[in-house]
């Protein structure tokens, strides 16, 4: 019997890889990689991302969308 643990394939954290201790809501193009197409933020399930970056990552957006260097929503 395979369990069900060993079919999941775990996501490294490329922000961990890249030893990434701060992210700047200035760099839009880094933070666009992280939304979808609608402007929605990709949940970490996705991404692979650890919780910590997450939580970065989604604060930066949050950030950059109230300086208008992000639109809410893209058409």
């Amino acid at each position: 019997m395979a369990r069900v643990e060993d079919k999941k394939k775990h996501k490294n954290c490329s922000l961990c890889a890249d030893k990434v201790t701060e992210i700047d809501y200035k760099d839009v193009t880094r933070l666009r990689r992280y939304l979808t197409e609608a402007g929605k933020i990709i949940p970490r399930r996705i991404t692979g991302n650890c919780a910590a970056h997450q939580r970065m990552i989604a604060k930066a957006i949050k950030q950059a969308r109230e300086a208008a260097l992000i639109g809410y929503v893209f058409d």
